[in-house]
Formats: structure tokens, sequence, C-alpha cells
């Protein structure tokens, strides 16, 4: 890592919604579940990666579809450009991953290069006795047009650490599909970071795991600069899904849009949504705006949603946020019965209705007719079933 990076690592966030972060292992307290940042998880189901479970795992295999132009390699943590993202560990987890990675899966763009499909990284767990640590690193070079897809699926005890770099001009759509086994715990803490007039769409689609808690962050390197965040996620019975994000607008003329939009079914169901943004004094000329839907299917479930907007400056464009959670809209299901829609099918079309615009925004054909059959094959666990007893 060079002393620039480094100095840029560890600049201090100074939002009181984030914590102050560290690569020492040591400066991260063991979480208790009293802190702000810990408060809604499960410690006790992340099986001790917070305290000092060991993270010496390898049991996983990684495939890789790579577009025209995309490279891919494992690279040895001490020659890995880890870090170029400006990022820092900001909870004890991170940094315990930052320490234990030896190595650095880094995907590549070429500068310039305008990349057709998808390329998609397919990382599958093995076993859930022995926790791993894993670093990616995505790096958009300027003016470079592509997409990334990375999808989780098997049994795992996964920390990692996510960087994504979007270079000065680049335009960059990264997915991470999470389609875990029931038995998977995955903890991972990303950072983005967007060049001048550089585009970002980061989407996060959440099905699968036991416990699956992503904390994101992004700031901006120049003026210009486009965040968009996407979610999906639908959580079954005793199964916990947490995302929480930051954007820093660290920069004037930036945008971010965040829209997340989950379901929830079964006994225990629990998701979380915690939306920070944060506008600094020289972030002038600025948009956001960020909306957090939950569709509550069965009793039992709880959907907690927060969104946090601090703002420096006066001199924005335009800031808001919108949560709402909510069961079935009995006046759509009633329109639906009365013209001789069954409640089994009212039921399957209000809830495809509500995830297709996101869907449709993501805009990557080699996902989306996955995402509606996975949509389908979640509301035949639980709603569908009992609409047809």
């Amino acid at each position: 890592m060079t002393a620039e990076v480094l100095e840029n690592a560890l600049e201090k966030v100074e939002s009181h919604l984030h914590p102050e972060g560290s690569f020492d292992v040591d400066a991260h307290e063991v979480p208790t579940g009293r802190e702000e940042i810990w408060r809604f998880t499960p410690l006790k189901r992340l099986r001790d990666v917070h305290k000092d479970a060991a993270l010496d795992g390898s049991s996983f295999k990684v495939e890789a579809d790579l577009a025209d132009g995309v490279t891919a390699q494992s690279v040895a943590a001490a020659d890995s450009r880890r870090g170029t993202s400006g990022f820092i560990p900001l909870d004890r987890i991170s940094a315990r991953a930052w320490e234990a990675a030896t190595s650095v899966y880094e995907v590549d763009i070429p500068e310039d290069a305008v990349v057709e499909g998808a390329s998609t990284i397919r990382l599958t767990g093995t076993g859930t006795d022995h926790a791993t640590a894993a670093h990616l690193l995505v790096r958009a070079g300027r003016f470079s047009k592509a997409t990334v897809v990375v999808v989780y699926s098997g049994s795992a005890t996964w920390a990692e650490n996510i960087e994504v770099v979007v270079e000065d001009g680049a335009d960059l759509t990264f997915v991470t599909v999470q389609d875990w086994d029931d038995d998977a715990v995955h903890v991972v803490s990303q950072r983005a970071r967007i060049g001048r007039d550089a585009a970002l769409k980061h989407v996060a689609v959440t099905f699968g795991g036991d416990v699956v808690r992503s904390d994101s962050t992004a700031d901006y390197a120049g003026p210009g600069g486009s965040y968009e965040g996407l979610g999906l996620y639908f959580a079954d019975a005793g199964q916990h899904i947490e995302h929480r994000l930051f954007v820093d607008h660290t920069a004037p003329r930036t945008k971010s849009h965040v829209v997340y939009k989950g379901a929830l079914q079964g006994e225990k169901a629990h998701t979380v949504w915690i939306g920070n943004v944060l506008i600094r004094k020289v972030a002038e000329g600025i948009e956001t705006y960020e909306e957090n839907r939950n569709l509550v299917l069965s009793d039992g479930c709880q959907a907690d949603s927060v969104p946090n907007l601090e703002i420096e400056t006066g001199e924005i464009e335009g800031a808001g946020h919108a949560s709402a959670t909510a069961r079935f809209d009995d006046e759509q299901l009633f329109y639906l019965r009365s013209r001789g829609v069954s409640e089994k099918e009212a039921q399957r079309l209000v809830v495809h209705g509500f995830f297709n615009d996101v869907i449709r925004k993501i805009d990557v054909p080699e996902i989306e007719e996955k995402l509606l059959t996975t949509v389908e094959a979640e509301l035949a666990k639980n709603v569908l079933r009992e609409a047809a007893l």
C-alpha cells in the first residue's frame, strides 16, 4: 500500500452515523449488541467471527466466467492493490478479515474498454465449520463500461471485505447475489470510490443464508460522480438479513439514489435496513434520495428500517428519504379478486409487481430471469402454499 493510499484510508469519517475506522483489530472492541452498529445483529449466530474464531477456512471454490477484456486473478495480499478504494475497517470483523486474508481476488476492467455482457464470479462454499477471510477488489479503468456479478452459494462462514474502484469517467454495474444455503453466515464490508464524472450502479440481492450482514460505504473522488444503490431481499422463517449503507458526498455536483425493497415471511424472519447519507460542506449542488420498502407476508416477522440524513451545506439541489413497512394492499387484492383472479394468483401478482421495478432497474439480462424464478420459489415456501390450503 502506498503512503498516499494509506493517508487516504486513514482519513477520519466525521459523521456520527459511522464509527472511526482502524486496521488494528484490538482498536475494535468485541461487540456486545449494545452498540448502535450492532444492536440489530444476532451476535450469537455469528459463530464467533466477531470474537476470536480462526479465519483460516478453505472450504470453497471460485469459478469465473469473464467477458472479453476483463481479467481476474488471485494475488498475494502483500502484492495486491488492496486499499486503493480508501478502504479502512470500521468494525472488528472487517479488521479481522483484513488481517487474516492471505490473498486478494482482483477483477480488472481496462481503460476505455466497453465490455459487452456480464462477467460472473461464482463462489461456492462447501462447509461451515471453519470460517474464511476473503478480500475482493474490482477496478473499472478510466472511461470503461462493464458489468460484474458475484454469486454466492453453498454453505460457508464467510468474513469478507470488498473494494470497488470506479475511475474517472467509468461506468460500472456491480451486482452481488446472496444465494447461500440456509446454514450460511456472511458478514461483508464494502467500500466504493467513485471518480470524477463516473457512475456506479451497486446492486445487492439477498435470498439465502442464516445470517447475512452487509455494510456498504461509497464516496466520491471528484465532482460529477453518480451512485445508484439497488437492493432486493426476501427473508424466510428465522432468517436475518441486514443491509447498512453510508453514502458520503465528499465532492460537489455528485448524485446518489438508493432503492431497497424486501419481503418477509415466516416466524422470526427479520430484515434490517439502515440508510445513512452525509452531505459535507464541500458537496454543493448534490442530489440524493434514499428509499426502503418492506412487504410483510405473514405473522411473526420484523422489519427494521432507519433512514438518516446529515446535511452540512444548504447549497444542494435536493435531498430526501422514505421508508415504509406494510402488509398486502387490501385494495389491490380486492381489485384482482373482483375480476376473477384467485387469491393465490392475486398475491403472487402483487409480490411480483412489488419487486419488478427494482429488477428492471438492475438491467442485467443474465440474472433477471433467475431473480424472477427465485421470487416465485420463495413465495411457494409459505404464502402461496397457505393460500392454497
